[in-house]
């Protein structure tokens, strides 16, 4: 053992500090499409880098792709756990691991891609509550986050054609749940969008954030009845940048809202709903952003997200 802690080589300070910075607002976003309660997600990206800084740093090829694995899996444990099965009532399988968790550096096959339409985005709520475990995360995976079946198979420990039919089962379920098709939509494209802006936003960077924006932007707040800002716009890609930073800083959680219609995203203080960011997107830019930070509406909207439910529980 002592030859062993010898010889690994662990990320220096500069090192972890940067793979935090440029990987957690993903690693966040992926956990909570899975576990639909942000603490609970938050929690598992912080174990994932515990075990990042207590790992083999030398060895680890690609260390997003490994970052990811390892939420995936923790997010695996705690869908399977016994709190899980009690509050959310899911199918009692587990899903077996297979070894360490594995770099993985392959590029995303295009054959996996898949472009959500609006069925399956409004489905979303109904898949985390019937969807079995391995029903569920193969789905998020694949067709929430376009992750190849190759990479999904060494994540939960089953062979790639397994993994295939889970979501082909999901899918059925879905489709059984919601047989009138809304129109396709593009959602994986509009989903990279959301992804850019949380990323830019989570690290403060508004030189991020601009090219994003369309530089004709415009955007407004519903901050409630008695305050006089709302509804005040902003305009411009530079000054609705900076307002949008000064809002949604590093401190402040953002996710994708897996179960709206919209480009929609989740802001969480503290672990409590503080803003949804609904976002216009066009031609891959953000032509409107509209953020609801009224308490009273916060709690009703709040209310039908499955993450309350989890965390009064």
């Amino acid at each position: 053992m002592a030859s062993n802690e010898r010889s690994r080589t662990r990320a220096t300070e500069a090192q972890f500090t940067e793979a935090w910075r440029t990987s957690r607002p993903y690693l966040v976003n992926l956990a909570f499409g899975m576990l639909s309660d942000i603490g609970a997600a938050e929690d598992a990206v912080q174990e994932a880098f515990a075990r990042f800084n207590d790992a083999d740093y030398a060895h680890i090829e690609d260390h997003r792709a490994w970052l990811i694995v390892v939420t995936s899996r923790i997010c695996l444990d705690q869908i399977n756990s016994a709190r899980s099965r009690r509050e959310r009532a899911h199918d009692t399988r587990t899903i077996e691991f297979a070894g360490e968790p594995a770099s993985l550096s392959h590029p995303v096959d295009p054959a996996d891609r898949v472009t959500l339409d609006d069925e399956v985005r409004t489905a979303l709520l109904v898949m985390l509550e019937r969807l079995t475990p391995a029903e569920r995360v193969v789905f998020v995976l694949h067709d929430i986050f376009q992750t190849p079946f190759g990479r999904i198979a060494q994540t939960v420990g089953r062979p790639a054609a397994s993994c295939r039919q889970l979501a082909r089962r999901a899918r059925l379920k879905i489709q059984q749940e919601h047989s009138q098709v809304a129109g396709a939509v593009d959602v994986a494209q509009h989903r990279l969008v959301a992804e850019r802006f949380i990323h830019a936003c989570s690290i403060g960077d508004v030189s991020a954030l601009v090219p994003i924006l369309d530089p004709d932007i415009w955007g407004d707040a519903d901050l409630g009845p008695l305050d006089l800002r709302s509804g005040a716009t902003s305009r411009g890609s530079t000054q609705v940048s900076r307002n949008l930073l000064r809002w949604f800083g590093p401190e402040t959680t953002l996710v994708c809202n897996p179960i709206s219609d919209h480009s929609e995203v989740l802001a969480f203080v503290e672990r409590k709903l503080y803003a949804v960011i609904q976002l216009t997107v066009e031609d891959d830019f953000v032509r409107r952003i509209h953020v609801i930070a009224d308490p009273e509406k916060l709690d009703v909207i709040g209310s039908h997200y499955p993450i309350d439910a989890q965390q009064k529980g």
